[in-house]
This record gives C-alpha cells, structure tokens and sequence, in this order.
C-alpha cells in the first residue's frame, strides 16, 4: 500500500471508531484514534500475517499492551479482514465478541488477551524470548501507552528484553502525552522516555506517529537491528482527527453523543478528501 492507501485505511479506521464508542456509550475514543495510524501500519504493511490463515505458526504476533483501544484495535483487524465490519456494531454489547478488552479465546486474529496495564509488554517479552529458544524468525510488536510506561512491570520486562539481546521484539509508545487523570508529566512523568529504553539496551527511534513516511523508517531500522530490542517512541495527538477532540484529555474515556458524533464524522470526512 501506498501512502495515500494508509491513510485512507488509518481514515477509516477512525470514522469506525467514533462509530463504534458512539453506539456503545462508552469507551476509549482519544488514545484510539492517536494509534490508528500505527495499527495502519503494522497491519497492513509491516506484520507477516495472513487473515485468512490466522493460525498460521510462522506470523509475527502482536500483543496491544494499552488494552483499551480496542475501538483501534477491532476497526483495525475488521478493515484488514478478521471478520465483518458489520460487527463493529456489536462493540461493548452484552454478548458479543467485541468486549471493551480483547479476549483472544474469541476472535482470531488476537494473539493475546489484555487490559491491566503494564502486563502485555511481559507477555511480548515472552513471545519474543520463545521465538528465539525455538530458533524461529518471527517477530513481536507491542503497543504501550505512554501512562502505562508508570507501571514498574514495564521496566522490569525491558529489562529482560535487553539483556536477553531480543532484536526480534518492537515496542511502541504510543505517546500522546495525556492518561485519564491529566498530562502524564503531572501525574507521574516517565521522561526522558528515550533515555530510560536506551539505558534497557534498546535501539530507540523517535518518530512523528502520524506521519507514515518515519513509521515505514522506523519500522526497517527495527527489522535491521541485531542484537538488542527496539522501543519506537512515536509522538501522537489524543484524539488525532477530530477537532474537539484533540489534546482533549476529557476524550480519554468519553462517548460522543449523537451531535458530537456527527461532528466528528464530518471532521474526518474533510480529512479523506483533502
């Protein structure tokens, strides 16, 4: 795909996700929408998967570490064709497979269950640790808040990365730079993020996460790394796309109303055309 093509996708993919936490009343719609691009991106052009062979054993496994993007994360696996987009629909309903944390007993094409902060970066760890024991080439990408590099579990699991020289495991930061409570500077700061990776043994890149021409970059830079993990710090917008949203930390966990969400709809169509 092109650059163009992605961000049509990534356009899409958020048009979803207003769509989606509107219909549920509740949800994560800001840090959904600052990852779109990323998810984009893996998805579409940097993971070895196939949709219609989900299970096979040589695909690179992802681990959404920020478990509650999953208006992301759903619209993400729907566009590039897990299952019907139609089930979007579905998000956060009593009974469905869309449940507000992804549980990988119910969809394909989800490699790992998650929602407590600071646990899914351990399970990547693992993953990537595995892949080496086994002598096996396949790759490991985790999506970590920038709030969540607050939990010690984070670090601990760097740690190990480092040290276990894991050159086959990425980790982003989707750094947008506000959690629930605030800007993560004035609840509990985790800067100089670069600087805490790199003293993990980490090739670290720092990248504009919305700009796809640096995500194609980084990502190349990370697969031609030997022998130490890489941890893309990719600076983000809260609510990337929609006006009232952006660098909103209200957005955090809010649901549009019927207004606010046409409101939202028409912002991003603006954007697809442009």
């Amino acid at each position: 795909m092109n650059n163009n093509d992605l961000k049509i996708a990534a356009n899409q993919i958020r048009q979803s996700i207003v769509q989606m936490v509107h219909c549920a009343s509740s949800g994560h719609p800001g840090g959904s929408l600052s990852a779109a691009d990323i998810l984009t991106y893996l998805y579409f052009v940097e993971m070895n998967i196939d949709p219609k062979n989900p299970k096979m054993e040589e695909r690179d496994r992802f681990v959404l570490s920020k478990g509650h993007v999953t208006p992301a994360y759903y619209s993400t696996l729907a566009q590039r064709g897990y299952f019907d987009i139609a089930e979007l629909e579905t998000f956060r309903k009593v009974n469905s497979r869309l449940q507000g944390h992804p549980a990988m007993q119910y969809i394909e094409g989800i490699d790992m269950s998650s929602g407590s902060l600071g646990q899914g970066l351990s399970t990547a760890v693992g993953m990537a640790k595995a892949f080496k024991m086994d002598g096996k080439e396949n790759r490991v990408y985790a999506l970590c808040g920038d709030g969540e590099l607050q939990e010690g579990q984070i670090w601990e699991a760097a740690m190990f990365a480092g040290s276990n020289l894991l050159d086959n495991l990425t980790v982003i930061v989707d750094n947008n730079n506000l959690q629930i409570d605030g800007s993560i500077e004035e609840v509990n700061s985790p800067y100089p993020i670069d600087k805490k990776f790199e003293a993990f043994n980490f090739n670290v890149i720092v990248i504009d996460g919305h700009n796809f021409d640096a995500i194609a970059e980084a990502f190349k830079q990370a697969r031609q790394t030997k022998c130490m993990p890489t941890a893309i710090i990719a600076k983000t917008i809260k609510g990337k796309g929609v006006s009232f949203m952006e660098d909103n930390v209200a957005w955090h966990g809010s649901a549009p109303n019927a207004a606010q969400c046409q409101q939202a709809l028409a912002d991003l169509k603006k954007v697809e055309v442009e």
